[in-house]
């Protein structure tokens, strides 16, 4: 026993609707909280000073270090989170990839820290 009844077109939740048939669902953008991210930034500038202050205490010059610290303050703060950017921009253009800007500040910064933490480890 079959019950071929014709199903309504209008039902809503009728698989064959033409509503249901034409929708996409997009899952909203998936982003990195921000207070992680600032968190991050604040985490990488404090890293990348910790060490010139050790460096002061024991006795270099100021001048040598305020140069040393002119080149890899940035590089690390500002330089790798903006390759990370650029990367992402990259991808998002060739790739068609949706890669959102704060997940990628994020993950620049992340190993902007984790790269200092093992360059401190590995000379302490």
């Amino acid at each position: 026993m079959t019950n071929n009844k014709p199903m309504d077109r209008n039902l809503k939740g009728s698989p064959t609707s033409d509503i249901d048939r034409n929708a996409t669902f997009e899952a909203p953008p998936s982003l990195v909280p921000k207070g992680f991210t600032i968190g991050l930034a604040i985490f990488s500038l404090v890293l990348s000073l910790a060490g010139y202050v050790f460096r002061y205490i024991s006795g270099d010059p100021i001048t040598d270090i305020l140069r040393h610290a002119a080149v890899l303050v940035p590089a690390f703060v500002i330089g790798i989170p903006l390759l990370f950017w650029l990367g992402a921009l990259i991808m998002n253009k060739i790739k068609g990839m949706h890669i959102q800007r704060r997940n990628a500040f994020t993950l620049g910064w992340l190993i902007s820290c984790v790269t200092m933490l093992w360059l401190m480890g590995t000379y302490s």
